[in-house]
């Protein structure tokens, strides 16, 4: 595996490769990482000639600076399991690499209303710092597939639209969230909490298994959610919202027949700890 750390020296080192027509598939993380971020790299490494993989903990998508402080960075564990998972190129940044002081370029781009509900509601200016990251990514990388977990849905909206918008050349391609043995979301998050709520935490996605029932049963779009909520209000839990949207727009549903592309999107502090998960639960091909 090799490792880059300048900008320069990885965008040289693509080049090459693009030169000898090499498909380059990218994996952007912020660390931590687990088997969701393995799964990516391994989806990447069977459709791609090469994975590159970043680490890199963006400043800019966190608006509790506590947050920042507290976000795991395992660095040693991160470099074992890449090296374990055979990938070609880790890019490790420092803040000056991502956002240098000499480049007064600003991003032109406005998620609109996709980041203004569900988590762009509750964490103002998040999905504004994860659009200038992952443009600042895709620009220095230049990679032709772009591998991102449903895990994350909302912004994987916004990166869509990102790409769209910008005109970049990059194929952006949806994977399945990976889960832990009881069915928790895996999560960089999910380090920090207690082994008794990591278990209890299962609720998060068997309330939306048992929602998907009772959508699939015809219950209405306003009983399913406040059900939902009644479910994840347990000792240590706070449940922040339990959405129902479009899958394209993000906007809430009231009715069934509303959408072709339906999914369910909530997060619940666990511990303090925020914690998000969702699922598809109609998707018209």
């Amino acid at each position: 595996m090799i490792i880059f750390k300048r900008v320069a020296h990885l965008q040289n080192w693509v080049r090459t490769r693009k030169k000898e027509n090499k498909v380059i598939g990218f994996i952007p993380t912020m660390g931590a990482l687990h088997q969701g971020h393995l799964s990516l790299a391994d989806k990447s490494k069977e459709e791609c000639d090469i994975t590159i993989v970043s680490i890199f903990v963006n400043p800019k998508q966190f608006n509790d600076p506590q947050d920042l402080l507290k976000y795991p960075r395992p660095i040693d564990e991160d470099l074992r399991l890449l090296l374990h998972h055979n990938i070609d190129v880790l890019f490790l940044p420092d803040v000056e690499d991502i956002y240098p002081s000499s480049n007064q370029e600003k991003l032109d781009f406005e998620p609109g209303e996709l980041g203004n509900v569900m988590e762009g509601k509750f964490r103002p200016g998040h999905f504004a710092g994860v659009a200038e990251v992952m443009y600042r990514l895709l620009n220095i990388v230049s990679p032709d597939r772009l591998f991102m977990g449903q895990k994350d849905f909302q912004q994987l909206t916004i990166v869509r639209k990102l790409i769209h918008d910008a005109h970049l050349p990059v194929l952006l391609l949806r994977c399945l969230t990976s889960r832990e043995p009881n069915g928790l979301a895996m999560s960089s998050r999910n380090l920090r909490l207690s082994s008794s709520a990591r278990k209890q935490a299962t609720i998060i996605f068997q309330t939306l298994q048992n929602s998907k029932i009772k959508f699939d049963h015809g219950e209405s779009i306003e009983q399913i959610k406040k059900e939902a909520i009644s479910e994840l209000s347990l000792d240590n839990f706070k449940p922040e919202y339990f959405s129902i949207v479009d899958g394209l727009t993000l906007a809430d549903i009231n009715d069934q027949s509303e959408s072709g592309f339906v999914v369910a999107c909530c997060a619940v502090h666990v511990e303090g700890i925020r914690l998000i998960d969702n699922m598809i639960w109609k998707e018209n091909k």
